[in-house]
């Protein structure tokens, strides 16, 4: 067996697949990976921000007008489910804000971002970036996920990602390495490799 065979044994699941989030270029996914990158973004575990994910989905907030709708309260209690408690408060917050703004500036749908972005990745960042709470980490998060779904995103291997590529004698070129992906499902292994560094 491989190292990278042994990697993606391993490792070799998406941060949305876990989320319970079947990730295609619709709205509701894309806006499902918008919420989990959110609670990403905070200095919270990874296990955390996906089992409240999962929460925040069961009470059925998959999409802006579900999560606009819904109380704070209501939200409050969701992350506290997930035992997302430290920033439950602030957090529930910043999802109605996020969800008024994808209602707002992309009419519910992210696709309208892909589409302003117009193939630069970095504008992409930007954009993502304009999301309270999202920063440079959250982009990354983001665009590492969705690349398989938005093509023109990969390959998308960040600097965690190539520290463990280059810690596992795997290429560090981008296109080199996605090249190596499974099925072309570059974000599973990029995925793997942020799993693996962080392990």
């Amino acid at each position: 067996m491989t190292t990278l065979d042994t990697l993606l044994d391993e490792h070799g699941r998406t941060y949305a697949d876990e989320a319970g989030i079947s990730l295609k270029d619709t709205p509701s996914p894309l806006f499902e990976l918008l919420v989990l990158t959110q609670l990403l973004s905070a200095r919270i575990s990874a296990d955390i921000a996906v089992a409240a994910a999962r929460e925040l989905f069961s009470a059925g907030y998959r999409t802006p007008e579900k999560m606009a709708a819904a109380s704070w309260q209501d939200k409050v209690d969701a992350l506290g489910r997930g035992r997302y408690t430290r920033y439950d408060e602030s957090t529930a917050t910043r999802l109605g804000e996020t969800a008024e703004k994808v209602r707002s500036d992309y009419h519910g749908d992210l696709r309208r971002l892909a589409e302003r972005a117009d193939g630069d990745v970095g504008a992409a960042s930007r954009l993502l970036q304009e999301f309270d709470g999202i920063g440079p980490t959250g982009a990354t998060i983001f665009l590492r996920e969705v690349q398989d779904v938005w093509p023109w995103v990969g390959p998308y291997f960040d600097d965690k990602a190539l520290a463990a590529a280059t810690d596992l004698g795997l290429p560090t070129d981008p296109a080199e390495l996605g090249d190596r992906a499974r099925g072309g499902e570059r974000a599973v292994l990029a995925a793997a490799l942020v799993r693996h560094s962080l392990s």
